[in-house]
């Protein structure tokens, strides 16, 4: 069982066609993308008793995932995206993030957890974010624990604190994803691969095994201690960018997963991923996220979907070799 705790909400976009309504919230999109590659995951967060909780609690049923929290008498947090001409989102927001009595039943909730994923809003903003960190040291002796500090600072304004926050979770986590503008508000003059460096050393023996940077365009960036690796960024043409790292953050887990190195029982093996064994990570989730920027809003790929585009990028790569062989073998005069 794949667990994900963090803020559900409703996008309300804003473009110059007009406005629509999408359920969202990263680590919801984290468990949908999860849902629809396939895993058994439940997510834990809240929602209200009115119309826009319904479609939340809609939305994440219809991809298979699981909901182990009722709804409660707030309203459901509001997120509203302003989507320019490039297709770049903008957000504003209007949030409730709290889980009472959440910690009494985390031995209940968290039982069979073999990965927890949690990330942004929810580790940011109080009361919640004091939960959500009780419920990853809860599952951290059992389950491998993922963090996407995703950073909102029009909604945690204060740096110090946010930097505080996600050094907390860092350590704690054995895979941390972060997008080079996280990392750029975060460590401000710092270059963005060296705060990266930084936290795989945060913890120690039970800190981080893998951190990835997402850079737009020009690809992720990922270490471990068994070395470096990057992976160029399929050419797409983007309808905007919303979901996109949390499609990958998600297909992303989903490769950890798929090599069974999930559970707090494999943490050595995941420690001693080799750099091309992450390479083929961060190339198995680019190309989710790609298939999320190619369309519009956080619809991350089914498993057959990114299936089918893994294969195609194989015959591409494949015709390349063979042509470069072709070539090496004409006799120059």
């Amino acid at each position: 069982m794949l667990t994900v705790i963090g803020e559900g909400l409703v996008d309300v976009v804003q473009r110059s066609s007009g406005i629509e309504a999408h359920v969202g919230g990263s680590p919801l999109n984290v468990a949908v993308g999860l849902a629809r590659l396939g895993h058994p995951v439940q997510f834990i967060g809240r929602y209200g008793r009115d119309a826009y909780g319904d479609s939340v609690a809609a939305h994440l049923r219809a991809s298979s995932v699981m909901l182990p929290q009722a709804p409660d008498g707030l309203p459901t947090s509001v997120a509203t995206a302003l989507i320019d001409d490039d297709g770049a989102a903008t957000y504003t927001f209007d949030l409730a993030w709290e889980l009472p009595g959440l910690t009494e039943r985390l031995p209940f909730m968290l039982q069979g957890t073999t990965l927890l994923h949690t990330g942004s809003i929810a580790t940011m903003l109080a009361p919640g974010a004091a939960e959500v960190l009780a419920a990853v040291e809860h599952s951290h002796p059992a389950a491998t624990i993922s963090f996407d500090p995703n950073c909102r600072p029009s909604i945690i304004s204060d740096v110090d604190y946010a930097r505080r926050q996600a050094e907390k979770f860092v350590s704690l986590s054995d895979i941390v994803k972060a997008s080079d503008e996280d990392l750029a508000w975060l460590y401000p003059g710092v270059d963005v691969l060296d705060s990266a460096r930084r936290w795989l050393s945060l913890g120690g023996s039970e800190g981080p095994a893998m951190v990835v940077v997402t850079r737009g365009a020009e690809g992720p960036w990922g270490i471990t201690a068994a070395g470096e690796a990057e992976f160029t960024a399929p050419e797409v043409e983007v309808a905007d960018t919303v979901g996109a790292g949390d499609s990958f953050m998600a297909a992303l887990l989903s490769g950890v997963v798929d090599r069974g190195l999930d559970g707090a029982q494999n943490r050595k093996d995941l420690r001693a991923l080799p750099a091309e064994g992450l390479r083929a990570l961060l190339a198995h989730a680019s190309r989710a996220a790609g298939v999320t920027v190619s369309r519009a809003g956080a619809n991350p790929p089914t498993r057959a979907e990114l299936n089918r585009v893994e294969e195609e990028a194989r015959i591409e790569e494949q015709a390349r070799i063979d042509e470069e062989a072709e070539e090496a073998e004409v006799p120059t005069i």
